[in-house]
């Protein structure tokens, strides 16, 4: 079930849908020296950075946390609720977080500033522009003027967020506030904000709760794509949110933004390739039962993380998965 994609906007890797791809397709391309997750000494224990209650980051940390522990990778393993990409790598460099899930854009930008690795490049977060159906605003020109969310400060949407509104020139700047998923949908609710951006898998769990209440439109921010490659880089993919992702919300193209599963340089290499083994192997178990529109990247793609280096354990095990 790969996603369609416009000539205009040629992407360098090739996705396929998680269930098909990283579960059946590479069952049969494991090497059997890659067969066990945990090949080394256990960690005691680990955490996973997530983000908020509602969203996809938190469902897949949660995930992760228990497969890592049920795959020998770590003893104990758990999920932290976090603001999410920003935060995540804060707690991160604390040591409070093992691992960490950040987009590529943000990750990239704080290595100016903060040491870390990466294990991968792991699924794609599709950015949400959500407006009431009956609110006039028809596409990212109409957002002049107007309030909008632009997502909690800790996470990475709101990096995202504030470049798109750069790139789109808009003929008045909007008042932005800084609310995350569960606080801008209830101001959207209420009229306070006029537009939510979010970043996130699709779908995500606290917008289809949203939608089954309040008429929603999603708006196209695709044509957005090459301002936002000019000004900050190759992060940023054309992807489609299908037809009835949310309850009555037609089909409508974003912005994708790839992210990845961080780690701090001191995490043990034999840690660092059984997770990746894991990724590689049980990724099945990391998908949400309700989830739709994820993609995992292909096993090609998992190691080109945007610049942020792979740990030398990482390296390791896709070095040994590829022969």
């Amino acid at each position: 079930m790969a996603e369609r994609r416009s000539p205009a906007y040629p992407s360098p890797t090739r996705r396929t849908v998680l269930r098909t791809a990283m579960a059946a397709g590479l069952a049969g391309l494991v090497l059997p020296s890659a067969a066990a997750c945990a090949p080394g000494p256990a960690a005691d224990s680990m955490t996973v950075a997530g983000g908020e209650s509602g969203g996809f980051y938190l469902e897949f940390a949660t995930l992760l946390a228990a497969s890592l522990q049920r795959h020998g990778v770590a003893r104990s393993a758990s999920a932290l609720e976090t603001g999410g990409s920003l935060d995540n790598m804060d707690r991160l460099a604390s040591g409070e977080a093992t691992l960490a899930i950040a987009l590529s854009d943000a990750a990239t930008d704080r290595l100016r500033t903060q040491r870390m690795l990466a294990l991968g490049k792991v699924y794609e977060n599709y950015l949400h522009c959500l407006v009431r159906a009956d609110s006039g605003i028809m596409g990212p020109a109409d957002l002049a003027g107007r309030t909008v969310a632009v997502g909690d400060p800790r996470s990475g949407t709101s990096l995202t967020a504030r470049r798109l509104l750069e790139a789109a020139h808009l003929a008045a700047a909007p008042s932005t506030v800084q609310l995350g998923l569960n606080q801008g949908l209830a101001a959207l609710h209420a009229g306070t904000v006029e537009a939510l951006f979010w970043s996130g898998g699709v779908p995500t769990a606290a917008i289809t709760a949203f939608a089954a209440g309040t008429r929603l439109r999603l708006l196209d921010l695709s044509a957005l794509i090459p301002a936002l490659r000019s000004g900050f880089g190759a992060f940023y993919d054309r992807v489609l949110i299908r037809e009835d992702s949310y309850a009555g919300v037609p089909a409508t193209w974003t912005v994708g933004v790839a992210n990845l599963l961080l780690c701090r340089e001191d995490l043990a290499a034999d840690v660092a390739r059984s997770a990746v083994n894991l990724l590689l192997e049980h990724s099945g178990e990391l998908v949400p039962a309700a989830s739709r529109g994820v993609q995992y990247l292909s096993p090609e793609t998992l190691i080109s993380t945007a610049g942020v280096p792979l740990h030398p354990g990482a390296e390791d095990a896709y070095r040994t998965f590829h022969g």
